[in-house]
């Protein structure tokens, strides 16, 4: 009996690059709008890619529920492969111009608000060193610098307290000490070896929920039993040194972070017992994701300029790998 190949071609999915590309900016702006100014399309050839891949898996990949749109379980089964797929793609890329000699392509970088201090002054030495490879920089709290890498938005990140689980690899780069800041002004600015329970009696100002300074301060007041004190909550450093300087209350934050207004007498770091209290900053990426040329150049400039920036500042570089 002769045998046939009995696969129906017509059940095979006909989808286009294009359209994973459109469908994966929708999903991650939840707006058709916003998907078209990223990709300089109009918003008529987003939805209409958007509805062409529909009609090709034959289930809906958005839902709307009031003016807001949701994905539907599909359309999560569809982001994720079409996430998949990106990833895969790029490192093809990357592969064969390694083989030919590039040195080019694209480097998207998520850090956390306070890296910014000085990540603008190393990413222009990298730049100028390697002008051929474009950089995209992100800011943003921890819990959304995780969520790039996690959604593969991001190619790396930097911040202080790297994810926990298996999925991520951290390398540790450099040293982090958070200090206790104030006005100059401040009953505390002169005075020596301040205990815990003094600073319980101070109102502080502090990071939001869920960033990583936030829990070291929990931490620190927790480990000596000491309830957190009066504080108000800010989601940005600028506001927490803007407040600080106001004279309403103290602050923790990472020494990177008040160089200039050290310089300047805005603020002072108080003489604390237990601080400062050192972390370090890593560098982050996914753990299934090769990286790319441009991710592992990144990565040694980082490891090697970290020295010069430590010894600027007075604070000891670090290079332990943390799994």
């Amino acid at each position: 009996m002769l045998m046939t190949n009995s696969y129906n071609r017509d059940t095979m999915l006909h989808l286009t690059l294009r359209q994973l590309q459109v469908f994966a900016s929708v999903a991650r702006h939840l707006n058709h709008s916003r998907a078209a100014e990223e990709l300089y399309l109009s918003q008529p050839a987003v939805s209409m890619q958007i509805k062409q891949l529909e009609q090709n898996v034959d289930l809906p990949l958005f839902e709307q529920v009031g003016k807001q749109l949701h994905l539907t379980e599909a359309g999560r089964e569809m982001l994720h492969y079409s996430l998949s797929i990106t990833q895969q793609l790029a490192e093809m890329e990357e592969v064969f111009n390694a083989m030919k000699g590039l040195e080019h392509g694209h480097l998207n970088i998520s850090v956390v608000s306070t890296a910014n201090y000085f990540m603008p002054q190393l990413l222009a030495k990298f730049i100028q060193a390697h002008p051929k490879i474009q950089v995209s920089l992100h800011v943003a709290n921890r819990d959304a610098v995780i969520k790039q890498l996690t959604e593969n938005v991001a190619d790396l990140a930097i911040m202080g307290q790297p994810p926990e689980g298996t999925e991520m690899l951290a390398e540790v780069f450099m040293q982090n000490p958070l200090v206790v800041i104030a006005a100059p002004a401040h009953p505390l600015a002169r005075s020596k070896k301040i205990q815990a329970k003094q600073l319980a009696k101070e109102t502080f100002l502090l990071r939001e929920q869920g960033s990583g300074t936030r829990g070291v301060v929990e931490r620190f007041f927790a480990s000596h039993r000491l309830p957190l004190p009066a504080h108000m909550s800010m989601d940005t450093n600028e506001a927490i040194k803007q407040s600080v300087q106001a004279g309403i209350g103290l602050g923790i934050i990472s020494r990177h972070g008040i160089e200039l207004e050290l310089e300047t007498k805005r603020l002072v770091v108080l003489d604390v017992e237990y601080f400062p209290i050192m972390r370090h900053w890593h560098i982050v990426y996914r753990k299934d994701k090769r990286p790319s040329v441009a991710a592992q150049e990144f990565e040694r400039f980082l490891l090697n300029e970290s020295q010069s920036l430590m010894q600027h500042s007075g604070v000891s570089p670090a290079g332990k790998k943390k799994k």
